[in-house]
């Protein structure tokens, strides 16, 4: 197995510094096998950028990425634009797959301060054509000043006319800064030239900007402080124990998932969209990942009740049924995300009768949203010091000297040199967070006990409502959605409301008749639900600054260039997880996984356009980037 000297150095000197590696083209993977097998004691990451063409295809279809993994849980890669990430190791090695226009990938790569990058691979079999000075200045961009492309993989890649590649290549490396016997001096032209490409995405990402906690003011040995018990919570503990991070998490319930994480069961499928927009492509990344995350906790040995049995979704009227048929038709779906499938195929699916064509999820399913929340929590308590603080309803937070404290009745809790409020129904009850533009929604899901015809259902459905196969004799169906409930006891309209949807959604069909809810055994929950359908993940915006700015910087040409170009006014070292909705199963744990990330100066496996897209101010922000007037009675 031949291996570049840069990672052979990388396992030999067992250094315990983190280090990011990457690699233009996937080649035969062995750098990324050595990796796999090296168990070194570094948190390593191996970012693999791969065009999307013929050779990545056969290579997915091949499993080629698979075998260096040798794990029967790991998910298949999937041939679309963006990042999925892999992590192993218990987090020690990361490696991300870029798949998409080599150009395009790294310019979506955003900035967390600057460069990070400390060694360049180019896999032989990449085309010599793609290397071009665009793509090495934004490899330079991303890059540490000390970072070098190896000169064996520069030799070796040309196929035709050698000699003069090879010059080419190595002219171009020079021209950035990546081929040099020193690091770059500040007045080299490459640093001077890399430094101004990074201030230049600083500026287009001030907007939305990607803080990382202020180590600078803070104690390193401090613990991370989240406050939230549920799968999002949980996910992010444990994407900060990976990290070896201090972390102490406080739910006021008496156990873990005991809100809107409690369902007996929830479905995982990605949120598609007619012209798989931002939105869209947010969703199947993120689906993937929690898919990735749930499979690798079950193959770490934590009970979890879960089956990938797919997903079924048809329409239930007319309108339905066309907009499921623009989503499905209207765009070029990968068949792993989404396929196209016939009533009687549909039916084959489901093992019950279905009326309606529609989209099968084929990787999605159902889990124990309970059981996923303490498979991550428990995982992250494994590897690293993360505490749990049960019963405790934190009522207040407060930013001194520093650092934050927590408040409840009974005592207050801190120093932390970081925040994240993950608390669910609760997100905007802090006088730092009340402006968040997120509504809780009652949600009852009604359990069916499993009989006769019924028992035959194996996948999830998804209509007018959802249902799922039978887990420990007992089906799920619902749910109901109430704005602003009242109350979360059980409530017999809702109940029959939920059985209406199913018998809605497939008319006339004998199982449907099976379907008891007479026992009145049902949940009820409030998820936070944003008005895009994204979640909320980034760092806390302060609201009353920005107003205050608003005074002098609105409905002007010069007001919209000033909201462009400033970094939007934040908390210190507070950040937000929430708004999840519905599809919390499916977006939580990347948002969780992309804010620990920053938090810690990571790379983010995500792209700027996403972290727009999660960004907790996004909804103030859009209206001043637009030069709109903003209604600030939503913040009185």
């Amino acid at each position: 197995m031949t291996v570049s000297k840069i990672v052979r150095q990388i396992i030999d000197t067992k250094n315990s510094d983190p280090v990011v590696i990457a690699q233009l083209g996937f080649g035969s993977l062995e750098n990324a096998k050595a990796l796999v097998l090296s168990q070194t004691s570094a948190r390593v990451t191996l970012k693999i950028f791969c065009p999307l063409n013929q050779q990545l295809t056969e290579a997915i279809e091949d499993k080629l990425f698979e075998q260096i993994f040798e794990e029967s849980h790991f998910l298949p890669l999937i041939a679309i634009e963006g990042c999925q990430r892999r992590i192993l190791n218990n987090g020690r090695l990361v490696i991300d797959f870029h798949f998409g226009p080599l150009l395009q990938q790294l310019q979506r790569i955003p900035i967390v301060s600057t460069g990070f990058i400390a060694h360049w691979l180019i896999a032989k079999n990449l085309a010599p054509e793609l290397l071009t000075l665009d793509v090495f200045w934004q490899m330079a961009k991303l890059s540490l000043n000390t970072a070098q492309i190896e000169l064996n993989n520069l030799a070796g890649i040309a196929i035709n006319n050698k000699a003069n590649t090879e010059h080419d290549l190595i002219s171009l490396a020079k021209l950035v800064g990546l081929y040099q016997e020193h690091a770059l001096k500040a007045d080299d032209i490459a640093f001077l030239e890399r430094a101004a490409m990074r201030s230049q995405q600083h500026q287009k990402q001030a907007p939305y900007p990607i803080i990382s906690r202020d180590e600078k003011a803070i104690d390193n040995d401090l613990p991370i402080a989240i406050i939230g018990g549920g799968v999002a919570s949980a996910n992010l503990a444990l994407s900060l124990a990976e990290r070896n991070q201090k972390v102490q998490l406080f739910c006021e319930d008496s156990a873990l998932a005991q809100a809107a994480s409690g369902n007996r069961q929830g479905a995982i499928y990605p949120l598609l969209t007619p012209d798989n927009n931002t939105l869209s492509q947010y969703f199947q990344q993120a689906y993937l990942f929690s898919l990735q995350r749930l499979k690798t906790l079950a193959a770490q040995g934590h009970p979890i009740d879960y089956e990938l049995c797919g997903v079924v979704h048809t329409g239930h009227d007319e309108r339905s049924r066309k907009r499921v048929a623009k989503i499905i038709d209207s765009y070029n779906w990968q068949p792993l995300i989404a396929k196209k499938i016939t009533a009687e195929q549909a039916s084959e699916i489901a093992s019950v009768k279905i009326n309606d064509s529609g989209i099968l999820y084929p990787l999605g399913g159902w889990v124990s949203p309970q059981d996923f929340t303490q498979a991550a929590f428990k995982q992250a308590q494994a590897i690293s010091d993360v505490r749990l603080t049960l019963n405790t309803q934190i009522i207040d937070i407060s930013y001194l000297d520093g650092a934050w404290y927590l408040n409840s009745q009974q005592q207050q809790f801190g120093p932390f040199s970081a925040l994240i409020v993950a608390n669910g129904k609760s997100l905007t009850e802090f006088e730092q967070t009340k402006y968040l533009q997120a509504t809780g929604f009652r949600g009852q899901v009604s359990h069916a006990p499993s009989r006769a015809k019924l028992s035959k259902l194996s996948t999830v459905l998804c209509a007018h409502g959802y249902m799922t196969p039978s887990n420990n004799a007992l089906h799920c169906l619902g749910a109901s959605y109430v704005k602003n409930a009242t109350h979360l006891n059980y409530c017999p309209t809702e109940q029959v409301e939920n059985l209406n949807k199913i018998q809605h959604s497939y008319v006339d069909q004998d199982w449907v008749e099976d379907i008891d809810i007479s026992g009145h055994s049902a949940r009820v929950g409030v998820r936070m639900v944003t008005r895009d359908h994204a979640p909320m993940m980034g760092p806390a915006p302060d609201i009353d600054s920005i107003l205050s700015l608003y005074q002098n910087h609105q409905l002007t040409p010069e007001s919209r260039k000033f909201w462009q170009s400033h970094p939007a006014p934040i908390y210190p070292n507070l950040y937000i997880l929430g708004g999840l909705g519905s599809r919390g199963l499916s977006s939580g744990p990347l948002a969780a996984e992309a804010l620990a990330a920053q938090i810690c100066g990571e790379n983010l496996p995500i792209s700027a356009d996403f972290v727009a897209l999660l960004n907790p101010n996004r909804m103030w922000l859009r209206k001043l980037l637009k030069g709109k007037a903003l209604d600030t009675s939503e913040a009185n």
